[in-house]
C-alpha cells in the first residue's frame, strides 16, 4: 500500500524557518512529480512548489520563490520543502502529493497520492 507522510509541521515566529519532510513508501519514488500544496479555511488548495524527478526540474509559486527551496534524497524516498523568512501568510496545512507523470501539475485534483497533511503556523 501507498503510504505518503509529511512531518516537520509547528509553531514559529515571523522571519523564522522551517523544514518540511514528506517520506513516500509503497511506490517508485523517480515515477513521480513530487509536490507540496498548502491550504487555508475558505480558500481552494495552492500549489506552491514541485520537482519532477527525471529531468530535476523545480518550480515555485511567486509567493515563496526565495524564500522556500524543494528537494529531495532519493536514497531515503523522502521529499523536503525548507522554508525560510516565513510570514503570517504562510500559515496553512501543508500537504505533500505524488502524480505519477514526469512532468509537475498546478492541479490538486490531478494528484494520485496525498498525505494527511502537516500545520504550519507563523506568528506575527
Amino acid at each position: 500500500q501507498v503510504q505518503v507522510v509529511e512531518s516537520g509541521g509547528g509553531s514559529v515566529q515571523a522571519g523564522g524557518s522551517l523544514r518540511l519532510s514528506c517520506t513516500a513508501s509503497g511506490l517508485s519514488f523517480d515515477d513521480y512529480a513530487m509536490h507540496w500544496f498548502r491550504q487555508v479555511p475558505g480558500k481552494e488548495r495552492e500549489g506552491i512548489s514541485c520537482i519532477e524527478w527525471q529531468s530535476g526540474v523545480t518550480y515555485y509559486a511567486d509567493a515563496v520563490k526565495g524564500r522556500f527551496t524543494i528537494s529531495r534524497d532519493n536514497a531515503k524516498n523522502t521529499l523536503y520543502l525548507q522554508m525560510s523568512d516565513l510570514k503570517p501568510e504562510d500559515t496553512a496545512m501543508y500537504y505533500c502529493a505524488a502524480l505519477r507523470n514526469d512532468y509537475c501539475s498546478p492541479r490538486y485534483y490531478a494528484m494520485d497520492y496525498w498525505g494527511k497533511g502537516t500545520l504550519v503556523t507563523i506568528s506575527s
